[in-house]
Formats: structure tokens, C-alpha cells, sequence
């Protein structure tokens, strides 16, 4: 079944800023053509490398992000490299980007210059602060988005030092903004006929995914504050089991919950009429759970966890990256999806889908590209021979 993008050309010229983009599109079904420098992508570089060998087509980091892509390589900086991706624009839907701003309209292959040959194109570009504003030329990290845009201060314990989230949270959450704003402008070019240019900055990104914290501040002005693994809600606490860690729910069927603790001897005071009420839980959260911890110390994670499902009450597992594999729930729903490395002589399990469509599937249809592994095909596809493509590999620019 053909995907929901289906038909859709994108040219990814990003690095790890907005790779996510290029891929949430490539696995709905669009013709993702990754476009690297000749000597491969800053992706390709980043470890860990399959079975522990260095090498740029062995990245695990690289292999997650080019699912479904195509690859070719191009030298942009160069004056026949900039002149082909043009030609390659005048062919496209999308083009994804992450450059310094101006930097492409330096190199003739800015907005106006790739309109010039193809008014339809839609233009996603991600960098640490936007297009335009006070911070627009300043560099950044995935940890100084995340800073500028308030999660390290919302994240770790009161009184002690902020915590970086694990993960690209501030890469991924601009790669999703992104997707989604390439999306609304393909929308609108059904009714204009135009293309528009698409603005994420990294801090904004952030600053508008921090689930409570701006909300807080606009309805009731308040400033959110970091309190541990404890919830907003004040409904949620990671606990330690005998083995591991344990997500601690005081939300859903309460009398089961303080039965249970109760029959083992341990629940203090939460017996009292009073901790029914699911306002008086979130108030004197922090007792409540420091007498869930020293219950829960008693158990094994998948002791708790079983317990907890047996009894209707919605606690969960967290889980060490290594344990995924080998998540029941996860194995139940087929999240991981085996891809085919021929090359490597090895099918490698790959994380599924983030989302399920009914009629357009979600899926992986490609292992991702080696280096200027369609080169041929997709330079073929605007007029340029094999001759051509030939010349232009032995001056560099491919």
C-alpha cells in the first residue's frame, strides 16, 4: 500500500538539527533524497558503529535518521554543485535545510533563487534560533536549545543543578515542528499554488513543547520549578524497585492500590478517608510517595509492574534503552521492525512506527542509503548521463 506522502519529492540537506524531518516524511511514503557532501555527512561520523567498527556506513546514529532515503552526494559550496541543486529543486515538492542563515543564499540557492526555478517549492529551514531576530547568527547545541528554551530549567531536582534531557529532545522536537509545518505549507499550495518557507528555531521548538510549563505561565502566571521525577500533575513519581525503577501512579482505582500496600503491612497513614480524594494525593504528594518507595523497595520491577496490571492500576516500567528489545508490550505490538543490511549480511531490528494510519501504513520501506548510493538514479531522473555524472564524480562536485 503506497504511503501517505506518496508521490511527494523532499531534498534533505540537513545534518543531525533536522534529520527527524527528513525521516517522519521518507517513512510516511515521501521520495526522500538525502543530499550529502562527497565525502559523506556529519551523521555518518557520530557512534555507536555496528559491531563496534568505525566506519561511515556502520553508524548506528546515521542508519536510524536515513531510513527510507535515498542518498546521493553534491558539493554544494561549489559554483556547478549549487547549479545542480537547482536543477534537482526544479524538480522537488520540499527542500529540508539546517544551514546557517544566509548561508545557502550566499551559494545562489536561497529561497528567491530556488523559487526562480520552481515557484511550487516549499522550503523547511532549521537553526538554533530562526531566520531572523537578535540570536539568529549564534551557534548552538542540542544542550544549549534545550537551555534557551527552558527545559534544563524545569528538569532535575529542587535546589541542585539543572538536568539535560536524555536524548536530541531539542533536535526532535524542531524535526517534528518541521514535518508538520512542510505538511500545512503543501496544504496551502493546494489553494496558491506557491510554495512558502517554513521557520523553526531550535529554542522555539523547545520552548513550545515543554508540556505544562507555558501553559502554567499564560493561564495563571506561574513559573514552573524542578521537582524531581515528581509529576506537574503531582500524580506520577519514578521509584526504586529491588532491581530497577518503577513509574508510581496514585491515579485510577486508589482503593486497590492502598489495599495492596496495606496487605503487606506497610501503607501508614494512606488508610485515612482522607487520601480518597485525588486533591488531597496531589497535595501531599511527596509523603505519598515516599511511602510507595519504601513498599515498592520490596518488589522487583516486573513483580510491581504485573501486580499493578492484575489490579487495574497504571504503573509502568522504566525501562534502560537495552531493555527495549526485550519489552513485552513493545514485542506485542511489533514495534521493532527488522530491516535487511545485505551488504552486512545481517537484518538489524529498527524502532517502528510513531504513529499507525489504516490506508497509508507507516513504514521503513528502504534500509538506509550508502554513501552516493543513488547517484545515478536520481541525477538520471533531471537529464544528467552517465558521462556527465562521470565528470562531475572526477572534479569532486558528486
Amino acid at each position: 500500500m503506497a504511503g501517505a506522502l506518496a508521490g511527494l519529492r523532499v531534498l534533505d540537506l540537513t545534518d543531525q538539527q533536522g534529520a527527524l524531518a527528513g525521516k517522519l516524511l521518507a517513512d510516511l511514503g515521501a521520495d526522500v533524497v538525502l543530499v550529502e557532501p562527497p565525502g559523506g555527512g556529519p551523521l555518518r561520523t557520530i557512534p555507536p558503529f555496528w559491531q563496534g567498527l568505525p566506519d561511515p556506513e556502520r553508524s548506528l546514529f546515521f542508519w536510524f535518521y536515513g531510513t527510507s532515503k535515498r542518498g546521493i552526494t553534491l558539493d554544494i559550496a561549489r559554483s556547478s554543485g549549487a547549479a545542480l541543486l537547482r536543477r534537482l529543486a526544479a524538480e522537488a515538492d520540499v527542500l529540508l535545510e539546517s544551514a546557517p542563515p544566509g548561508r545557502l543564499a550566499a551559494l545562489g540557492c536561497g529561497p528567491e533563487a530556488l523559487r526562480a526555478v520552481n515557484p511550487r517549492l516549499v522550503i523547511a529551514s532549521i537553526t538554533p534560533f530562526g531566520q531572523r531576530g537578535p540570536y539568529r547568527d549564534w551557534r548552538a547545541s542540542d544542550t544549549v536549545a534545550e537551555a534557551m528554551g527552558g527545559m534544563l530549567f524545569v528538569n532535575g531536582h529542587r535546589g541542585r543543578p539543572p538536568l539535560r534531557a536524555l536524548g536530541l529532545q531539542a533536535y526532535h522536537q524542531a524535526g517534528v515542528f518541521a514535518a508538520v509545518g512542510v505538511l500545512g505549507a503543501l496544504f496551502a499550495r493546494e489553494r496558491t499554488g506557491r510554495g512558502q518557507d517554513v521557520d523553526v528555531s531550535l529554542q522555539a521548538a523547545v520552548a513550545g513543547a515543554l508540556e505544562h510549563v507555558p501553559g502554567l505561565w499564560h493561564q495563571a502566571g506561574t513559573v514552573a520549578a524542578r521537582q524531581g521525577t515528581l509529576h506537574w500533575t503531582r500524580y506520577f513519581r519514578v521509584g526504586r524497585c529491588r532491581d530497577g525503577w518503577v513509574m508510581h501512579c496514585t491515579v485510577g482505582d486508589w482503593t486497590s492500590l492502598v489495599e495492596w500496600v496495606k496487605a503487606d503491612g506497610v501503607a501508614a497513614d494512606l488508610g485515612d478517608p482522607a487520601w480518597e480524594d485525588v486533591r488531597h494525593r496531589a497535595a501531599g504528594a511527596e509523603h505519598l510517595f515516599d511511602v510507595l518507595d519504601a513498599w515498592a523497595a520490596r518488589y522487583t520491577v516486573a513483580e510491581l509492574v504485573e501486580g499493578a496490571q492484575l489490579r487495574r492500576i497504571p504503573y509502568a516500567a522504566v525501562r534502560p534503552p537495552e531493555g527495549l528489545l526485550r519489552d513485552p508490550q513493545l514485542a506485542e505490538r511489533g514495534f521493532f521492525v527488522p530491516i535487511e543490511h545485505p551488504e552486512l549480511g545481517a537484518t538489524v531490528p529498527y524502532p517502528g512506527p510513531p504513529f499507525r494510519l489504516t490506508a497509508t501504513p507507516w513504514r521503513i520501506s528502504r534500509r538506509p542509503p550508502r554513501l552516493g548510493e543513488h547517484n545515478g538514479e536520481v541525477y538520471g531522473e533531471v537529464g544528467i548521463t552517465a558521462a556527465e555524472l562521470s565528470t562531475l564524480r572526477a572534479q569532486g562536485i558528486v
